[in-house]
């Protein structure tokens, strides 16, 4: 098995239910698309995470660099809702198969690299695959994985195919890049904030913003159904996604103040567990986070547990969500009482109004 740096080596379902198979990405259209690049010997397959936008971008590097040097290639999204199978990759003059953003299930790679003499080449940053990376002694010599817990996938494949495309030069001597100069700094400041993201590193100031900006894309990451994927990812400006996260957590503030006006005093467990401030928001429920962690400031200040209890309709129930910004407090204790769960700080159940109305009290 090849190694990268600076790693220390570069290391199904066919019985789905209705709605399962309504998402099915071992379509149709994608086997007949591998048929058909076996029957033309197509050289090059790549598979990307999907709906990952680092292996949406993947894809585009990709795409950009077999279509700088007019190779051809096949791409497609890879999803474990029902996956492609190692027999429908195998196909007629297959030279490389690219995995990006992810290495499949446990032996998956590995079965690819053994049933053909192909190249199998993954990218993968997540330290979870670890257990799926077979040893160097176990794994043949025409699998790559390349896996770096330091860097996101969507940028170590911009600089994988970067550098090989570097390597061909043209007649007149210019060296080939990946990405026009106009568009060079816009993608990479977009994939800077997806490595934020993608390795839970939270250090870009604006990366919560950039996300919900970025979110409305994700419909749009599949090739196969959206043949201007590759169009559209090289548009996107981090700049204007931020603006439009901003301007959307303005307008939770904004509604969720609103809220905070009508708060009641809630007895968790009819005072078992103490008193904290709730609020109903039955028209707000897509805002419970935002309201409940500022109601447990407010009922912190208010001299009650800092913990916001935000109530709203679900059925013919009630959902309590609880949130608090204390480290101290664990509000699942409550939640995992009446049949619930969550985190320490996030949690929630559903009530009948019976029992709820027992938790009532007038500040």
């Amino acid at each position: 098995m090849a190694l990268s740096q600076p790693a220390k080596w570069t290391t199904v379902t066919s019985a789905l239910p209705p709605w399962l198979r309504a998402r099915s990405f071992r379509s149709e259209a994608a086997l007949e698309a591998i048929a058909k690049a076996s029957q033309d010997k197509v050289p090059s397959l790549v598979l990307y995470n999907y709906p990952s936008f680092s292996g949406a971008f993947s894809a585009l590097f990709a795409h950009l660099f077999h279509s700088r040097l007019n190779l051809p290639c096949l791409i497609l999204p890879f999803s474990s809702v029902e996956p492609l199978r190692v027999e429908d990759l195998c196909t007629e003059g297959l030279k490389r198969l690219y995995l990006l953003d992810f290495f499949g299930p446990k032996g998956f790679a590995k079965e690819l690299s053994r049933r053909a003499s192909f190249k199998v080449i993954g990218f993968d940053h997540r330290k979870s695959v670890l257990p799926i990376v077979p040893s160097e002694e176990d794994c043949p010599t025409n699998l790559t994985f390349h896996l770096n817990v330091e860097k996101s996938s969507s940028i170590a494949v911009y600089e994988y195919f970067s550098a090989k495309l570097a390597e061909t030069k043209h007649s007149d001597g210019m060296i080939a890049t990946l990405l026009e100069s106009k568009d060079q700094g816009r993608v990479e400041m977009t994939l800077k904030h997806i490595e934020d993201t993608d390795l839970r590193r939270w250090s870009l100031a604006d990366s919560k913003a950039f996300n919900i900006g970025l979110d409305k894309w994700r419909s749009k990451l599949n090739c196969l159904t959206n043949p201007y994927m590759y169009e559209q990812l090289m548009e996107i400006n981090s700049a204007e996604l931020i603006a439009m996260g901003n301007s959307y957590i303005s307008t939770c503030e904004r509604a969720a103040e609103k809220l905070l006006d009508k708060v009641f005093k809630v007895m968790l467990g009819r005072g078992f567990y103490g008193e904290c401030l709730g609020v109903r928001a039955d028209t707000n429920s897509d805002l419970v986070d935002e309201i409940g962690k500022k109601l447990s400031i407010k009922s912190a200040a208010a001299g009650l547990r800092p913990i916001g209890a935000v109530v709203h309709m679900q059925g013919n129930n009630l959902k309590i969500c609880l949130r608090s910004i204390d480290s101290g407090i664990d509000t699942s204790e409550v939640a995992k009482a009446y049949g619930g769960g969550g985190s320490s700080r996030s949690s929630s159940f559903i009530i009948r109004m019976d029992e709820y109305n027992q938790w009532l009290s007038a500040i």
